[in-house]
């Protein structure tokens, strides 16, 4: 699949003419077209295409539908060629939009009404902008150059007097914005960053360009915190964030409390956007709180984001650490990990005078702040009692009569931005109703089955050796020993003659091995098998997965043994029924094979079940080098 489909500009005016546009861009990123996405094309780019032309610039290059690195998100059109003046390559990246009408939404400068649209859009100035900070942060073709790219939204079909609240606010280069009555402004504009000379040269750099590494979510949440560095957040997820302040400033002014619910599946973000409104709200010395259900994200978060400031601590909690906060004591509570609402805060070291007067998790939550704000993934529901979602946050919201704000983060910043893995992973395991699917690769994502622990122990000791994280991790299939009488960790993870330990339990360190809320990010992780409870909420670059006996394919179909699992919540038939371990199984497995922002490579301890995945995956892959035989026990070149 290619990140965008490239022609210049007379190419593209001929595609429109000969009736072949839509078809082509469609079977060249390769993805599933709406009708309503082909007449957009159809529209808006003929119209971009002509003004190039119009502008002299008929051979500059068009890269249509670009996805951004490592994101399934695509900008409308990135233009390369010859800048004027310098002779440098020049980048010049357009969202096209058809409105013919929009207002700021409640004063806001960032947030718009658009006509015949449902809820806030992001205002095209600022989304121009995010795309060309992004592309900044990301493309080593732009590093260390003093304006490596402009950017501009262009309402073709709109006048100024109908877009008038979109001016002001104040424009930069990397966000001016252009109406179809200012329409010598924008060819002016094009002329004065492209050359009327070829854009292929340029085109083929911006392409081929070197991609740096994302910014590690918890390496970097100190910078975001304290420094007042600023994660760069995208569509949805800005839109997402630009909410959550305006409800913030909202019920600050009019006396009005709401609630703000935040979906997406793994890597779209949640994450990004919780420390980012933290650490605005936190300077702007509002009372703010970030909170989790998880004991390794929490720890980890105080860790990194934290680090040398008390005060910075302080902002992460836990949800049952709201049981007798006062009413509205907080303007924003951020529930990240929102899934893992627990019916109840109570648990056997609470006192006999709070069980008396517990009320549910979530009441607790959205009582504790003027705006609380809940981000979620419904597929990594995980344990027994946990009842994150959507519909039952917003009923209850509801019933206090509160304003419900949802925002859906549909694109994937894991996985390398590939959709179609996770959208696999969904399938496999019976997850949304799809049917299991041959995974042939699609050029984002890395998926490989190993025969054996050690071929996949291996692959991956290759990798964190070369400088690149990596990490194992298996089903709740075996025991888990406290550590030894010598305070050594025991392999408790046997298949045949290989072992290896858990990760640790506790906080404390054993020996080597970083106590388990550090386990996947302090290097002396690897070597250890980490649990989906310890897992869960991070990511590394690649991803060793140990199907156990509890999920195995019989008669060509994929099933859960809830017997097989050690985890102790399994145990009790009354307390979980199997439609339900059955679900916790196949979402435990969804959440272990989407931890890999490269790759992810799966061992199953069922020789059935090698055989169905080895089955599904075939990918061909590229002469191998030596390195790469070694560890996939194919034959070395030459």
């Amino acid at each position: 699949m290619l990140s965008a489909f490239r022609t210049s500009a007379d190419g593209l005016l001929r595609c429109a003419t000969s009736g072949t546009l839509s078809d082509r861009i469609a079977e060249q990123i390769g993805h599933n077209v709406s009708a309503a996405e082909r007449r957009a094309w159809e529209r808006s780019l003929t119209v971009l295409g002509q003004d190039l032309v119009d502008a002299g610039l008929g051979q500059v290059e068009m890269l249509v539908e670009y996805q951004l690195p490592l994101t399934s998100k695509r900008i409308d059109v990135v233009l390369a060629g010859v800048h004027p003046k310098t002779t440098d390559d020049s980048y010049v990246v357009v969202e096209l939009k058809q409105w013919s009408q929009a207002e700021s939404y409640e004063g806001s400068d960032r947030l718009v009404l658009v006509e015949h649209a449902r809820g806030p859009r992001l205002h095209p100035g600022v989304q121009v902008g995010d795309y060309c900070e992004y592309l900044t942060d990301f493309l080593g073709v732009l590093a260390h150059r003093r304006s490596p790219v402009v950017g501009a939204a262009y309402l073709h079909n709109a006048v100024d007097r109908d877009v008038n609240d979109l001016f002001v606010r104040r424009p930069t280069e990397q966000s001016r914005i252009f109406t179809k009555q200012r329409r010598g402004q924008f060819l002016d504009y094009l002329r004065t960053h492209l050359a009327p000379a070829p854009g292929a040269a340029a085109a083929d750099r911006f392409l081929t360009s070197s991609v740096r590494p994302s910014k590690h979510l918890l390496s970097y949440a100190a910078v975001e915190l304290k420094e007042r560095a600023h994660f760069t957040l995208l569509d949805e997820q800005r839109l997402a964030y630009e909410l959550v302040l305006h409800a913030v400033e909202r019920a600050r002014s009019a006396d009005r409390k709401s609630v703000v619910v935040v979906s997406g599946g793994p890597g779209s973000g949640k994450s990004v956007i919780a420390l980012s409104v933290l650490g605005e709200l936190a300077r702007q010395q509002r009372s703010v709180m970030h909170a989790t259900g998880s004991r390794s994200f929490t720890q980890t978060l105080r860790r990194y984001a934290g680090k040398g400031s008390t005060r910075l601590k302080n902002l992460f909690g836990y949800f049952n650490s709201f049981m007798t906060a006062e009413r509205n004591g907080l303007d924003v509570l951020i529930c990240d990990e929102a899934h893992r609402i627990r019916e109840t805060s109570v648990n056997r070291f609470t006192p006999k005078a709070k069980r008396e007067r517990a009320r549910s998790q979530i009441d607790e939550l959205i009582a504790a702040a003027r705006v609380p704000v809940f981000l979620l993934d419904e597929h990594q529901v995980v344990k027994p009692g946990e009842l994150g979602s959507v519909d039952v946050i917003s009923a209850y919201a509801k019933q206090l009569d509160l304003e419900v704000e949802v925002v859906s983060l549909h694109d994937q910043f894991r996985c390398g931005g590939s959709e179609a893995y996770e959208e696999w992973v969904l399938d496999l395991l019976g997850l949304d109703g799809g049917e299991p699917s041959v995974w042939a690769g699609d050029g984002r994502f890395d998926l490989r089955v190993a025969g054996s622990p050690e071929e996949m122990e291996t692959f991956l000791a290759r990798k964190q050796h070369a400088g690149e994280t990596a990490r194992m991790s298996a089903g709740y299939c075996w025991p888990w020993s406290d550590p030894g009488p010598d305070d050594s960790l025991v392999p408790d993870v046997r298949i045949g003659d290989w072992t290896r330990p858990w990760n640790v339990k506790s906080d404390r360190s054993v020996g080597e091995a970083p106590g388990s809320a550090f386990w996947a990010t302090d290097p002396n992780g690897f070597g250890q098998v980490g649990c989906v409870y310890t897992a869960q909420g991070f990511e590394y670059e690649w991803s060793g997965v140990i199907i156990g006996p509890d999920l195995v394919v019989r008669d060509g179909q994929l099933v859960t043994r809830r017997a097989e699992s050690k985890d102790p919540n399994f145990r009790s038939r009354k307390a979980l029924t199997d439609v339900e371990a059955d679900r916790l199984i196949r979402n435990t497995y969804k959440v272990l094979m989407t931890r890999g922002m490269r790759g992810t490579i799966l061992y199953s301890t069922d020789p059935e079940t090698r055989d169905y995945l080895a089955a599904l995956i075939r990918v061909s892959r590229p002469v191998e080098t030596r390195y790469d035989a070694a560890v996939t026990g194919r034959a070395e070149p030459g």
